[in-house]
């Protein structure tokens, strides 16, 4: 047959090298968040991991996210080592709100065409998010798609693993009557309501390049999302959580109504004028005639994190936040349903 008729791998598009290369550079990312239960190392089929000796009756928790649009932020201010904290911080933050200790964690990346360098920074942004929330990073999956996805476009994907005592109340993870809300402060928008924000770039109401707190308005909503794992396990030792809401799609107000059980409502504070990143919170506001109702069901406004907690235990909880160095705020109380809403907003 003519070399000239010859249709490879490589002419189509996928370059088992470069898959290749890009296996060898994460290797060294990946061993430096290895916990001592992990067995084996990246490359294989599969991978294995250890149950911690502490837990007696071990449930595994899992569960799965992305990071949205915000990488199309990265794309434009071609800057890409934040974006897998995003990734991680995504997904650990929803396996803590069980108080679950996370323990492995997989991701997935697609791409028209690998970009070494850019993928390099990418997975240096995952490794750091792992070992911030000292979960390992055991495995994953990159796959290019040439012709079939948008030339330099990516997309990611995680999948974590923790583990919990069977017993554990957070199975439930609901509120109880009289417990009071805390607020944890978020970086910023985290990894929601990025579609909005490039709807807002796209009719020339915002710009990226605006200044905003000594900075540009593009590196300040491209901050990574916090890593709560941390602070909650260290919280959980001392104080009893009964639930906790990771503040996500469907903002504030839809992650809160998670957590109150339909025979209680949720009596908020609603802030006027945002307590954390308030420059930032107005600007969007006021570019985009949201009300503030529905700027709380589009984006965190400065809250990324809400537990619920015994009334009892309040002093105790904010004590120990403050020795953690966690910005928090009491948002309001759960209480007896008095109307259809779970969530009732007080003038304040």
């Amino acid at each position: 047959m003519s070399k000239l008729n010859k249709t490879s791998y490589a002419s189509s598009g996928v370059s088992i090298k470069r898959g290749d290369d890009l296996v060898s550079l994460i290797k060294p990312l990946a061993k430096t968040t290895y916990r001592k239960e992990i067995l084996g190392s990246i490359g294989g089929f599969a991978a294995a991991s250890l149950i911690p000796k502490k837990y007696k009756n071990p449930v595994l928790i899992s569960c799965t996210d992305g990071v949205g649009t915000k990488i199309e932020i990265a794309r434009k201010l071609k800057k890409y080592d934040t974006i897998g904290i995003d990734l991680v911080a995504m997904c650990v933050n929803d396996l803590v709100t069980l108080q679950a200790e996370p323990l492995f964690f997989l991701d997935y990346l697609v791409t028209d065409k690998i970009n070494l360098k850019k993928s390099k920074e990418i997975f240096k942004g995952i490794a750091k998010g792992c070992k911030k929330s000292s979960c390992a990073l055991i495995g994953g999956e990159t796959a290019e798609h040439p012709n079939a996805f948008p030339k330099d476009n990516f997309d990611l994907a995680g999948f974590c693993v923790g583990v919990l005592e069977k017993d554990s109340k957070m199975l439930k993870n609901m509120s109880k009557k009289n417990d009071v809300l805390i607020g944890l402060k978020s970086n910023g928008l985290h990894s929601n309501g990025f579609s909005l924000i490039r709807k807002l770039i796209d009719k020339k109401k915002i710009s990226l390049d605006e200044k905003i707190k000594k900075s540009s308005l593009g590196r300040v909503i491209l901050k990574p999302t916090k890593i709560y794992v941390k602070e909650i396990l260290s919280l959980k030792e001392v104080v009893s959580i009964n639930a906790l809401s990771h503040i996500t799609g469907g903002g504030f107000i839809g992650n809160l109504e998670r957590i109150i059980p339909d025979n209680l409502s949720a009596s908020v504070s609603l802030m006027s004028k945002y307590h954390f990143h308030k420059e930032l919170f107005t600007l969007i506001e006021e570019r985009s005639n949201l009300t503030h109702e529905e700027m709380l069901s589009t984006f965190n406004c400065g809250i990324g994190m809400i537990l619920s907690v015994p009334k009892d235990e309040l002093d105790k909880t904010s004590k120990k936040l403050k020795t953690l160095n966690m910005p928090h705020l009491i948002l309001g109380k759960v209480q007896s349903k008095g109307s259809n809403k779970k969530i009732n907003f007080l003038n304040g």
